[in-house]
């Protein structure tokens, strides 16, 4: 028979020595950082030494603590491996992202061959989310947004680089199109205006164009497929348009880029941080987004 103490002390320890601080940790295993605390004060009990001391820099470990915090991390490494030996494949390998429909056919389908090959057993499930989707089914998401969700663990990706373009038959003799003669084309989010067009037009000094005025549609592609035929001019997020801007099927009307105040974030769930398909996920997002 084994002598072991609370696996759970254990795997918060592990947590704790990993980020050196108790409200990461708490975080991490979505529990209070008071039951964070009670746990290693009952695995000091146990061992009869002192786990961690604080300094004026932060949580540091003991020699004790160090010592234990390698061996401890490996057996957790052994014991996901087994785990993941036995368990049904599909359910082990399938990783379900939430993300917006532009972002995921422009952004990520593009950049999706390099993750199947670097990670071929992982069924990567790409959807935009309905309100009928359990948010418990769900590995992580992409936002578009402000800020961080302070209910997910949020990691900002990329901001925004918006440039204005247009359709090459909108120039004339290499003299890109006059802002006052063309519609603006607006997108909406939550059922508002973005404020690109506001953004450029001060980014570029320009008091004398009606920023509220022109043709507003529900999603970014509408926005392109729309500048593309000539219809108007877009402020758009040059990710977004790399094809376009390569072939020469969109050109800009100015190099002048306003970075931001927009961007994207991967949002994670506290009790999918630990899982490995997500954390090899967030890794390569992190790689791809900042090359």
């Amino acid at each position: 028979m084994r002598h072991l103490p609370a696996l759970n002390m254990l795997r918060v320890f592990e947590e704790v020595a990993r980020h050196r601080s108790f409200s990461q940790a708490a975080v991490g295993l979505n529990v209070t950082q008071g039951a964070v605390s009670r746990q290693i004060k009952q695995l000091e009990d146990y061992l009869g030494v002192a786990l961690f001391v604080r300094t004026p820099q932060g949580l540091s470990l003991t020699e004790a603590g160090f010592a234990l915090s390698p061996h401890l991390s490996d057996a957790f490494d052994h014991i996901e491996r087994a785990l993941q030996a036995v368990r049904v494949p599909n359910l082990r390998q399938r990783l379900r992202v939430v993300a917006p429909p532009t972002w995921a056919t422009r952004w990520l389908s593009a950049r999706l061959r390099g993750f199947c090959e670097h990670y071929p057993d992982i069924n990567l499930s790409v959807t935009h989310q309905s309100h009928q989707e359990s948010l418990a089914e769900i590995d992580c998401r992409i936002r578009f947004g402000l800020d961080a969700d302070p209910h997910w663990h949020s990691e900002l990706l990329v901001m925004e680089r918006h440039i204005a373009v247009a359709s090459p038959e909108l120039f004339i003799d290499g003299q890109p199109p006059d802002l006052r003669r063309f519609p603006l084309l607006h997108i909406l989010h939550d059922g508002k205006r973005l404020k690109v067009w506001e953004n450029w037009l001060a980014a570029m000094g320009r008091d004398d164009i009606d920023a509220g005025r022109g043709l507003e549609f529900s999603t970014l592609d509408q926005v392109i497929h729309t500048a593309l035929a000539g219809g108007g001019l877009a402020v758009i997020d040059r990710q977004m348009i790399e094809r376009e801007l390569a072939n020469g099927s969109l050109l800009p009307i100015t190099p002048v880029e306003v970075i931001g105040p927009y961007g994207y974030w991967l949002d994670v769930a506290a009790d999918k941080q630990g899982l490995s398909k997500v954390g090899l996920f967030t890794e390569w997002l992190g790689r791809v987004s900042n090359p």
